[in-house]
């Protein structure tokens, strides 16, 4: 085709582990839907896969989505939302098999890669500037 080809949003329901859907990283407009029974398995499930770009919880309660914050082993987290990738200026944290290297160009990494660090350390001893002025000839101001 002429345009290219393109796949549409795309949501698989009754997703397992083993099926190459869920057990491979997909980047598109796909939604996996996995049903488990426990808060529990559902963390154990996610954290269990090698990769860990992004993963987020809809709940209504603030100590679950503390929890599934704290436990989740992805890079970016969305609570209540349903794609958690951030905007450029915030920085992109895969993790586990999501992110290769150790820098990357979103955010503060963003930052580091263009900017070169100089550390200057000095001491300032006014009275041995002056003197050195006044004995070489040159007035000091």
């Amino acid at each position: 085709n002429k345009n290219g080809y393109f796949v549409g949003p795309t949501i698989f329901s009754k997703v397992e582990r083993g099926m190459q859907i869920y057990d491979e990283e997909i980047f598109g407009p796909v939604l996996c839907c996995v049903e488990v029974a426990t808060f529990d398995e559902a963390l154990k499930f996610v954290n269990d896969n090698a990769y860990g770009n992004g993963a987020a919880v809809f709940t209504r309660s603030g100590a679950v989505a503390r929890r599934f914050v704290d436990q989740i082993e992805a890079g970016q987290v969305g609570v209540n939302v349903p794609i958690p990738v951030p905007l450029p200026m915030f920085s992109f944290t895969g993790n586990k098999a999501s992110i290769l290297g150790d820098l990357n160009f979103y955010g503060k990494a963003g930052v580091s890669f263009y900017t070169q660090l100089k550390t200057v350390t000095s001491a300032w001893r006014d009275d041995d500037y002056i003197e050195k002025l006044s004995t070489a000839g040159v007035g000091a101001e």
